[in-house]
């Protein structure tokens, strides 16, 4: 079977300015691609730019807040000018909440939305005549919480839930065009995502994560995800947690529900 080169190809990744986006701006830079980087954090940036230009890499910054459309879309026009155009799409921006339900202000759940789904949507928008034309590919980085339900993060499983919706649904109009779209749904990575989580309050929160299993690093993530990539997989479960999770959520959804809130229930108790 015949494999996707990206050695000269231009891959755009949002959130690239550490953990995830970082290790797979410096995954796909090794396989000899070209790499425009797209972070609101102009200091992450810097970072990654400058171990992209220690491998010889050939590379962009483009600084942009993924809520507003108009700087995606300047930032897309930026890379197309460098570059010619896009080939892949990354949307790997997030951020995350932690805090029940009931406790949560609604502009919290409406930001995480803002950054996680919207920000997804804006970059694919303004990509997406790149990627019809290069018959491209668009990744969406979303979690064990776009498939299965996941407690003290009602905001945080409601983006995921939306990407799935909206990649599944853009995938049966532009697949049949030549572009691939493919889904990510790890479990725990050792990125900053956790370390910055909203309270229900939306000030940062204080209490422990509770996890299952072991964090994966973001390397190793992003050698998964460049090898998926490269076979044009429609979803990666990359994870034992994630690949578990998938299957009993769907043979056994209760049971799921209830080592879920077990394992992780604790969160909700700590808050009070």
């Amino acid at each position: 079977m015949a494999r996707r080169d990206f050695s000269g190809k231009t891959i755009a990744i949002t959130g690239a300015g550490g953990g995830l986006g970082r290790a797979l701006a410096l995954r796909f830079a090794a396989a000899g691609a070209r790499i425009a980087l797209i972070d609101r954090h102009e200091q992450g940036l810097a970072r990654t730019a400058a171990e992209l230009g220690a491998l010889g890499a050939r590379f962009i910054v483009a600084a942009c807040d993924v809520t507003r459309q108009p700087e995606c879309e300047r930032a897309l026009a930026e890379v197309r000018k460098a570059f010619g155009g896009v080939d892949l799409l990354v949307n790997n921006a997030g951020i995350t909440h932690r805090s029940a339900f009931a406790r949560t202000d609604p502009a919290v759940i409406r930001r995480v939305m803002e950054v996680n789904f919207f920000g997804a949507l804006h970059c694919t928008h303004a990509a997406l005549p790149d990627l019809l034309a290069r018959r491209g590919m668009v990744i969406a980085i979303s979690s064990v919480a776009g498939f299965a339900p996941l407690i003290a993060r009602t905001g945080y499983a409601a983006s995921k839930h939306a990407l799935h919706g909206f990649f599944d649904s853009l995938r049966s109009e532009v697949e049949p065009r030549g572009v691939k779209v493919m889904l990510v749904c790890p479990s725990f990575i050792q990125t900053g995502i956790e370390k910055n989580a909203l309270g229900g309050d939306g000030k940062p929160v204080r209490h422990r994560q509770s996890i299952v299993g072991v964090r994966a690093t973001p390397e190793a993530m992003a050698g998964r995800i460049f090898s998926a990539a490269t076979r044009e997989k429609r979803m990666l479960l990359p994870d034992r947690v994630s690949w578990m999770s998938w299957w009993v959520s769907r043979v056994a959804p209760r049971v799921y529900e209830r080592l879920m809130a077990r394992k992780l229930g604790s969160e909700m108790r700590e808050q009070g």
